[in-house]
């Protein structure tokens, strides 16, 4: 229950200090706390219980921070419509001003993620020093499989205590199937005594998934225990970060990926990416009015370069640029630019020194073709190149390409004359996948005007 108060201590706290400090600098006063209070009890009571519903509070969540920036980014946006839309229908809006809101909205997310981060750190430390005991766990298979699982995963480092172990060695063995089935009974049979009297919360047979016929006895055999039984962890299942069991009726499935966004997610970024890419049209456009011109001065030629691409679930779109070269390459074989390209022009090189070349794409993003931020799509032959030799190259386009992205921000753009650079890029491009929130984004986009790193490798 510790999170659901901090949590809660949070919000109300910010809607205190959001609302007296607004206040105090608009009006020379702090205005009414106890309306600030109310506002912030409401809003804590919407964030809390979701997720409260949702389980989010179990001391298993505590054991790794990178889930909670998704689902405390995703929660708190619903939270603040809710706010809006609950404040308008009961017509309480002149109590807390737009002014107030903005700073509650703005303060409360780095606010709640830093509480979250705390309390993460609090538990992984108090779980390796045996304070904190998320469950305590009985374990039973081959020795060997008990032994590689110890060592692989190291469950003390996640709140897990080893409350004892039980070995089945029969299936280490080339007996027939009754044989082995007897050798299973009586360990079993042992097994189970002790952890009649052992009393864990949890039961984890850790067994090839293959073994069916061995791991149906020893659920047998354990369900006539009070306590929760688990299959042990497949390698498989390490390269996914969301596995889940998934209902259909009677069937049940194990779901290893999931789209990268949720609907709502997808909504989120798309009203940001608008409602920056808009914005930033409207206040650069004497800038791209006076690149255009030059442009158009400097050499004879289209003042924007198309190219196709590959953007979401590998459909094809148009990119737009400033034209920077002396030639419009589009077919079966397109040259990555270089270092000092000779096919540069003059302004073309500024312009791709300074990243000013990609500014068109505001209009891709506004068309729905691109996202601010994304994997950067490459043209069409390199992309076919790629797709043959790197894994997962093409897991890039599960999201919309990007003006910008976490490899560029951190130095993987320009040429890439060798595959260990396109695989750095495409290692960053799916972690960014992985990992997707508004304030991943919001961070890229920061680093991609101030960062040098940014800057780098330009050709």
């Amino acid at each position: 229950m510790v999170g659901v108060f901090s949590d809660a201590a949070v919000i109300i706290a910010v809607s205190i200090l959001s609302g007296a400090i607004y206040h105090e600098a608009a009006y020379g006063a702090a205005g009414s706390l106890l309306n600030f209070v109310k506002v912030g009890s409401v809003a804590a009571g919407t964030f809390v219980l979701p997720s409260i519903i949702r389980g989010d509070y179990a001391p298993s969540n505590y054991l790794s921070f990178r889930s909670h920036i998704r689902h405390v980014s995703t929660l708190w946006n619903v939270m603040i419509l809710f706010l809006l839309a609950f404040g308008f229908l009961i017509k309480v809006t002149d109590i807390y001003s737009r002014g107030s809101i903005i700073l509650f909205y703005a303060g409360g997310l780095p606010a709640l993620l830093l509480m979250r981060y705390a309390l993460v750190r609090a538990v992984i430390v108090g779980s390796k020093i045996g304070f904190v005991s998320t469950q305590r766990v009985f374990l039973i298979g081959t020795e060997r499989a008990i032994a590689v699982f110890m060592r692989r995963y190291r469950p003390w480092d996640f709140g897990l205590q080893t409350v004892g172990t039980a070995h089945l060695g029969a299936l280490s063995t080339d007996g027939g199937p009754t044989a082995r089935h007897r050798t299973v009974a009586a360990d079993l049979a042992e097994a189970v005594d002790a952890v009649r009297l052992l009393r864990p919360d949890a039961v984890f047979i850790i067994a090839p998934w293959s073994e069916q016929a061995a791991i149906e006895q020893c659920i047998e055999a354990f369900l006539t225990i009070p306590v929760e039984i688990h299959l042990g962890p497949e390698h498989i299942l390490d390269r996914f970060a969301n596995v889940r069991i998934f209902k259909l009726g009677p069937m049940s499935s194990l779901q290893v990926t999931r789209p990268p966004l949720t609907w709502f997610e997808l909504l989120q970024k798309r009203m940001f990416d608008v409602a920056i890419a808009a914005s930033t049209l409207v206040l650069l456009s004497p800038l791209l009015l006076a690149m255009a011109f030059l442009i158009r001065w400097e050499s004879a030629g289209p003042v924007f370069f198309l190219q196709r691409r590959y953007g979401f679930n590998q459909q094809l779109f148009k990119i737009i640029k400033f034209r920077t070269m002396t030639t419009l390459e589009d077919g079966d074989i397109v040259r990555q630019a270089t270092l000092d390209d000779r096919r540069c022009t003059r302004i073309g090189r500024w312009l791709r020194r300074w990243n000013i070349d990609e500014l068109p794409q505001l209009i891709n993003v506004l068309k729905g073709d691109m996202s601010l931020v994304g994997p950067r799509p490459h043209a069409l032959s390199h992309n076919r190149h790629y797709e043959r030799k790197i894994a997962l190259y093409a897991r890039r386009h599960n999201v919309l390409p990007g003006i910008t992205g976490w490899a560029q921000v951190n130095g993987f753009r320009g040429e890439t004359d060798t595959d260990e650079k396109m695989q750095r890029r495409v290692d960053h491009d799916l972690f960014y996948i992985d990992n997707w929130s508004l304030l991943f984004d919001l961070r890229i986009l920061l680093m991609t005007v101030f960062s040098h790193k940014a800057y780098r490798n330009a050709s």
